[in-house]
């Protein structure tokens, strides 16, 4: 596959999966563009056969050397506004907006391993395999930390919506 072509069908998953793991726009497209960079860079040095999964394992380990280099993780105070149907009233997507919000801040209050297998294997749909490929990790060590990152998620939620009674 070419990387023109692999650009065009996966620089929103990509994008997506920067900005879950730096909540920063900017930040998110200028690691998009580092990953794409470091990929052009060595796409004729492997032989890839799942570039989907080796495009997502460069832009993380592009996020993991950005946030070796910053030392934290910019926190953004909004979430871009989502693309909204006619139907939609804006009291919707408020609370829609909200409830992101709130899920993104209890998936980023994880341990980073959580983190990022929550984030690649439910936000993203990868395959354990993939994602354990990308985070450089063992499957049942995947496997343990995506059940923890899950009902530590699902606890927080449900401690919420009990206060909200």
């Amino acid at each position: 596959m070419e990387l023109d072509q692999a650009y065009q069908e996966y620089v929103n998953d990509l994008y997506r999966y920067l900005f879950s793991l730096s909540k920063d726009h900017f930040i998110a497209e200028d690691l998009v563009q580092e990953a794409f960079y470091r990929a052009y860079l060595h796409l004729e040095d492997y032989e890839i056969s799942n570039i989907r999964a080796w495009l997502f394992k460069v832009a993380y380990n592009a996020f993991i050397d950005f946030q070796r280099k910053n030392k934290r993780l910019v926190i953004q105070e909004q979430i871009e506004e989502w693309s909204s149907s006619s139907k939609e009233t804006p009291e919707k997507r408020l609370l829609e907006k909200e409830s992101f919000q709130l899920l993104l801040n209890d998936i980023h209050s994880l341990k980073e391993q959580e983190r990022h297998v929550l984030l690649l294997c439910d936000l993203h749909q990868l395959t354990y395999n993939e994602a354990a490929e990308i985070v450089d990790m063992k499957l049942n060590t995947l496997k343990s930390h995506l059940h923890r990152g899950r009902r530590k998620v699902m606890d927080r939620v449900k401690e919420r919506m009990k206060a909200d009674e």
